[in-house]
């Protein structure tokens, strides 16, 4: 059988971390690029460094690697253009996120720059890829969580932890769609052997539709607490999110996330489902998924 090579961009990522796995378990042999130095010594593995300006160290290899893999923020990505065209890509999937859509509308200036950044980011990579003659397919996860390490979940976790309860605007029953990374993954793999789709856009849905209440009722479950739910309204809402924005883990959130919490923020995966044969998990938490105690 011929070598199987491929490109990841993002390898220490979250959703990059469970593509590395999963590529190795199917003894493919990786180029990882990753802004930490590695010095793992795992013969299917070619650890290169990359800087701020997406420049990276001098190559270990000296072959062209068509297949790549994105996860990082798509807004770096063209910082990468010269690498891709140095290593002679000619297909590559790339994670986005359906935040262009969700918050286009925002009340926070600074999340519907977010928003942009993110459509500006889409048009540009296509338009380069086009005329490079380089095959993509761009994918849009909502709400992601795994590992302990997203910044949804996880973070909904650790407030529960450290104060005992979980504060929501209203009735908070916006519908929501969470991801697992691992499913995200699996996802990005199957559409990089999809030759059949080229060129094309797909909203990446989790396998389970509920309200944003329900979702941080599991979340109490899975740290085997009663819920302890506070519905509070939007001018003390602006009050906590005040006072909690002193801490520096809380320092981004906003009153516009507690207005989302009533918003349906649902999106449409039966295309991606029907091309790919893809059904991910229902929201599911497991031990795994727990975030540290730190």
């Amino acid at each position: 059988m011929n070598e199987q090579h491929v490109g990841l961009l993002g390898a220490t990522s979250l959703v990059g971390q469970y593509l590395l796995n999963q590529l190795l378990q199917n003894r493919y042999h990786v180029t990882a690029f990753s802004r930490r130095l590695f010095k793992e010594n795992n013969p299917q593995i070619i650890w290169q460094q990359v800087d701020k300006r997406g420049y990276f160290s001098s190559p270990k290899e000296n072959k062209t690697i068509p297949l790549w893999l994105c996860t990082i923020p798509i807004w770096i990505l063209p910082e990468h253009f010269d690498l891709l065209s140095a290593y002679g890509a000619r297909r590559i999937v790339v994670l986005s996120s359906t935040s262009r859509f969700t918050k286009n509308s925002s009340t926070d200036p600074k999340e519907r720059e977010i928003a942009m950044q993110l459509i500006k980011s889409e048009e540009r990579v296509q338009v380069w890829m086009t005329a490079h003659k380089i095959e993509w397919i761009i994918l849009r996860p909502t709400m992601i969580y795994g590992l302990g390490r997203d910044k949804n979940i996880a973070e909904m976790m650790r407030f529960i932890r450290r104060f005992g309860f979980f504060p929501v605007f209203g009735p908070a029953l916006g519908l929501r769609q969470p991801i697992h990374a691992e499913d995200v993954a699996v996802a990005c793999y199957k559409v990089l052997h999809a030759l059949n789709l080229v060129n094309r856009s797909y909203n990446l849905v989790g396998g389970e539709t509920l309200t944003y209440r329900a979702m941080v009722y599991r979340v109490f479950a899975a740290l085997h607490q009663s819920p302890r739910i506070l519905t509070i309204p939007r001018w003390f809402f602006q009050i906590v999110i005040w006072g909690i924005r002193w801490l520096p883990r809380y320092r981004y959130w906003t009153t516009a996330m507690a207005e989302r919490m009533n918003q349906d923020l649902n999106f449409d995966g039966s295309d991606l489902q029907q091309d790919l044969n893809f059904f991910p998990r229902a929201f599911e938490l497991s031990a795994i998924d727990l975030p540290g105690q730190k």
